[in-house]
């Protein structure tokens, strides 16, 4: 789309991905992405480690399942998405913002480990038996406000 930000990232998985679902039964996971940058000092003989970004992610639908099924703590992975920045109120009425990535796609780093792929059937519809739906289309809205309603989350909005 138009006007979004997209970034690839490639760090560690801080805990194991957090499945939720929305009022609708439309699968979300959520997880945080670590990482930072090396650099090695000639006069120390050593590499050093950059300030860390710790990047909190989302993952919709099959996605979603797929990571919880896949992915663990301390996973090295490579996650491409699209930025966006949500604002919200906390309990206190403090206006907080926040930048969250959502992935589009994610996997793990094969360049200290491997993986053995197992492909999965694509799918027809949500996991609550909607409609019929592009198997590819992984996003969820954007402009989703914070928090939560009781007996779970609407579509529009995640409930990390």
């Amino acid at each position: 789309m138009s006007g979004e930000t997209t970034i690839t990232i490639t760090g560690n998985l801080t805990n194991d991905p957090e499945i939720r679902y929305t009022n609708t039964g439309t699968a979300v996971a959520g997880f945080t992405i670590a990482t930072s940058s090396r650099t090695y000092n000639k006069q120390l003989e050593q590499w050093e480690d950059g300030e860390a970004l710790f990047m909190r992610c989302s993952a919709w639908r099959d996605l979603a399942e797929h990571v919880c099924e896949s992915l663990t703590r301390g996973t090295r992975v490579i996650a491409t998405g699209r930025l966006r920045m949500r604002t919200y109120q906390t309990s206190e009425g403090d206006n907080r913002t926040v930048i969250e990535m959502t992935v589009d796609e994610i996997g793990p780093s094969l360049r200290f480990a491997t993986a053995k792929v197992t492909k999965t059937a694509r799918t027809r519809g949500n996991s609550a038996g909607g409609p019929e739906r592009d198997p590819w289309h992984t996003t969820a809205p954007a402009g989703a406000p914070a928090g939560g309603t009781s007996g779970g989350w609407s579509d529009d909005e995640p409930p990390f």
